[in-house]
């Protein structure tokens, strides 16, 4: 269990989550001292938009800083912030169908919207751009939520996202990597293994993420590549953490997806001590169980130095929000996919 005392010098090598639209009296506590990068809000936190703001500033409050706070926000069927007070969107992959050779202007549009959305309740990353390469037999939990289905498309359609995400301000994180479109299981629930060799993993899956290695961050997938390490999945494989950073070149901040999903195996803490000794930057925890979040802090600590330059790299590519006219940028992404 988190031992409690003093807060930690820099910031713990952890992403946590809240339990419920407010924060508690002992959640405050635990931020306070376990001094979390961030935090990552799912569906549960979500109510209105001026209940999220309070959260959001509660959230930074509690640590006393002005920490990231991330969300997915995808668009389509994973999309935390939803209607009547959020704008709903189309798959990603059916709203690029829609678009056909506007694709690349209708994501920009797309997510520059969100980003607006996001930080006017104070959220300022998102889980996006999903890099993933789709084929005929990705897992329908992820199939389309991916962009295309060859490298040049998802590539494009990934810089726009990120792109932007940017001028509205919010941080992109782009996931998974070094690539979950063969996946045919859902991670959530099982562990995949892709038994494709790796040069046609090199052509394919990795290459969409070697062309946007100069994002600011990136998640794990929880997959293993039979040829590349059999023994584990990418979150906790030094082997393929060492491909991300060399042969993919990724030097921005890298975090594990969820350690609560089921394709990692044995408890939270044993998932976060292999995790870092992978070495993840970052370790990500989304469930809100406050006895867990304690017990993966005692564990993980603070972020190495290393990390911590990541870290600091990635927030100071966070800008403030260009001047655009979201309702004519709205209008203009409706036509282009036909909305």
């Amino acid at each position: 269990m988190y031992s409690g005392g003093a807060p930690l010098s820099g910031f713990g090598a952890t992403i946590f989550g809240c339990e419920g639209l407010q924060i508690t009296a002992e959640e405050q506590a635990f931020f306070a001292q376990a001094q979390p990068f961030g935090f990552i809000l799912f569906a549960r936190n979500v109510d209105t938009p001026a209940q999220l703001a309070r959260l959001t500033q509660d959230l930074r409050d509690a640590v006393g800083r002005d920490a990231p706070v991330l969300i997915d926000q995808e668009g389509g069927r994973v999309q935390r912030m939803r209607a009547p007070h959020w704008r709903e969107f189309l798959p990603p992959l059916d709203a690029a169908a829609r678009a056909e050779d506007k694709a690349e202007r209708a994501f920009y549009l797309r997510y520059r919207i969100i980003a607006d959305e996001l930080r006017a309740v104070g959220i300022t990353a998102n889980c996006a751009p999903t890099a993933d390469v789709a084929i005929a037999a990705t897992h329908p939990f992820l199939r389309n939520r991916c962009y295309g289905q060859d490298v040049e498309t998802v590539v494009r359609l990934a810089r726009a996202t990120a792109k932007g995400l940017q001028a509205g301000g919010v941080l992109p994180v782009m996931k998974h990597m070094p690539g979950h479109g063969r996946a045919t299981l859902d991670s959530h629930k099982e562990l995949p293994r892709v038994v494709e060799v790796k040069n046609i993993l090199q052509n394919v899956d990795f290459e969409p993420f070697k062309q946007l290695n100069d994002l600011p961050m990136g998640m794990s997938a929880h997959i293993v590549f039979e040829d590349i390490d059999p023994t584990g999945p990418a979150t906790t494989s030094a082997k393929m953490t060492e491909l991300i950073r060399t042969e993919i070149g990724f030097d921005g901040l890298l975090m594990t997806d969820d350690l609560s999903m089921e394709a990692l195996s044995g408890d939270v803490v044993t998932r976060a001590r292999a995790s870092m000794a992978a070495g993840m930057d970052v370790v990500l925890h989304c469930n809100g169980k406050l006895d867990e979040m304690q017990a993966i802090a005692s564990e993980v600590g603070p972020m190495t130095p290393a990390a911590q330059r990541r870290a600091d790299a990635a927030l100071a590519q966070q800008t403030a929000p260009d001047d655009a006219d979201i309702e004519a940028l709205w209008a203009e992404h409706q036509t282009l996919t036909k909305g």
